[in-house]
């Protein structure tokens, strides 16, 4: 089945955004604790580590300060806050990015959209409505995203849903119903199907399957599938050997119309959409095109095994 055509997202704090190609989203934590690449860096390094997401071609950067990882408390909202908006500040003013907070906290919202935020990726799928309301006052876009338990918490359960693909479309619509009635417009909204986000793995390889199907819905959509846990459990990989595996999941996410990306690995996953346009026809390849000299062969020193 052909996937929709691209939606236009059209209000981000007054920026259009027109999705016409899969846009990738760079990962950027500042939480020591976060699954995959948590760490102890400082705004500067972190600074520089959205610089090189960026470089490597990125659209726009999500800003995290509390990782989704369960067992361990909550940050309180004024830990949050300290972690996010200085990051958000320098992302925003100094690289001109465009910049999305992931919370699910009203205040920490609020100040990431003053720092300079244009977006909020709530995983919590709005389970307070003071997001909404920051996003109508604002005009912020928000993602929402389906999940059936409160962040944090892990809620592994093969029977919970009759049909999980219904249950992704039913939530997203409701939620997106609740947050119109607090004054949001259509246009600001996108929607994430939340792998792994109460799912065990078997239940988000049959969302994900599905994918197609969120076109319904009529909004943009965030495919979130970046070293996730499914991936872990299909192949037996740790979080950073994982590539191999969300390589698979963005060519199912872009064959079945996802809109944005959220990778931890931009440069790969750029070079592997720029063969894929190539081979499948979506990238012009001039008939000029000639391999650059100094990549022909590894140079001294450098790793790999080049061929002759």
């Amino acid at each position: 089945m052909r996937a929709a055509p691209p939606r236009l997202l059209a209000a981000a704090r007054g920026r259009e955004l027109r999705l016409e190609r899969p846009w990738l989203m760079g990962v950027l934590n500042a939480s020591p604790d976060s699954f995959s690449d948590g760490d102890a860096a400082g705004v500067d390094a972190r600074v520089e580590r959205a610089r090189e997401l960026l470089e490597a071609g990125a659209d726009l950067i999500d800003i995290g300060g509390e990782s989704a990882i369960t067992g361990v408390p909550a940050v309180s909202v004024e830990e949050e806050v300290a972690r996010v908006v200085p990051l958000i500040e320098r992302v925003a003013g100094e690289l001109g990015a465009l910049v999305c907070v992931d919370t699910y906290k009203p205040a920490v919202a609020q100040a990431a959209v003053a720092a300079g935020a244009a977006i909020v990726n709530d995983v919590s799928g709005l389970l307070d409505l003071g997001l909404a309301d920051v996003c109508a006052r604002t005009g912020a876009a928000l993602v929402v995203m389906h999940t059936r338990s409160a962040p944090k918490v892990r809620r592994d359960d093969p029977g919970l849903y009759d049909d999980v693909v219904a249950d992704v479309l039913a939530f997203l619509g409701e939620r997106m119903a609740a947050a119109r009635e607090r004054g949001m417009r259509e246009e600001q909204f996108m929607v994430d199907p939340g792998p792994d986000f109460a799912k065990t793995p078997a239940q988000t390889v049959e969302v994900l399957r599905g994918l197609g199907e969120l076109h319904a819905l009529g909004r943009p959509i965030l495919l979130a599938a970046s070293r996730k846990d499914f991936i872990g459990a299909v192949t037996g990989r740790s979080p950073r050997e994982r590539l191999a595996g969300t390589l698979a999941a963005v060519a199912q996410g872009v064959d079945a119309g996802a809109h944005v990306l959220r990778v931890h690995d931009v440069r790969e996953v750029a070079d592997f959409l720029a063969v894929r346009g190539a081979l499948r026809g979506e990238r012009a390849v001039p008939g000029e095109l000639l391999l650059a000299g100094e990549l022909r062969h590894e140079r001294q020193g450098q790793s790999g095994n080049p061929q002759n």
